[in-house]
């Protein structure tokens, strides 16, 4: 949900207008909403280099995962774990969107070690991952930039943890 609507239903629900902080809040959120749109432009239209950067490092740290019999040993295995890290790189910026880490608690955390454990990837190397994945990430964004995307990779990397 984002700000607004949280902020609507909110005021809704208790019969009152918005108050000052909360008007306060939606004028600060929509102050940084072209930046927000530029960083997602820029994820979004970097995916692909993201990706390649981060399956490259991940492997580079935790080779026994292509090794026969690793995680990722094959073609198919591979292609399986480059589409995760689409997965949670869109859903970095759904947070970034809403301004909130609602979005990836929703979505991207809940029931998460229970998917991975159950698939037998180990957590530790998950984590690792997406700690890739946000190098590569900050990798293509300047200063202003990284301060929208960092908050959401900690805070999916620390849920993760």
């Amino acid at each position: 949900m984002s700000l607004v609507s949280e902020i609507i239903l909110n005021s809704d629900d208790e019969l009152r207008y918005p108050t000052i902080g909360e008007l306060e809040s939606i004028r600060d959120y929509l102050s940084t909403g072209e930046n927000r749109i530029r960083v997602i432009t820029l994820l979004r239209n970097q995916e692909k280099d993201i990706i390649r950067a981060a399956s490259k490092r991940i492997f580079q740290i935790h080779p026994e995962y292509i090794a026969p019999g690793g995680n990722a040993s094959g073609a198919r295995q591979r292609s399986l774990c480059l589409r995760d890290y689409g997965w949670y790189l869109r859903l970095i910026t759904y947070g970034i969107l809403a301004g909130d880490k609602r979005p990836i608690e929703a979505v991207g955390i809940i029931g998460v070690r229970e998917m991975y454990n159950s698939l037998g990837v180990p957590m530790i190397g998950m984590i690792d991952a997406i700690q890739c994945l946000k190098e590569a990430t900050l990798n293509v964004c300047d200063n202003d930039d990284a301060r929208f995307v960092e908050p959401y990779f900690d805070f999916l990397i620390s849920g993760m943890s």
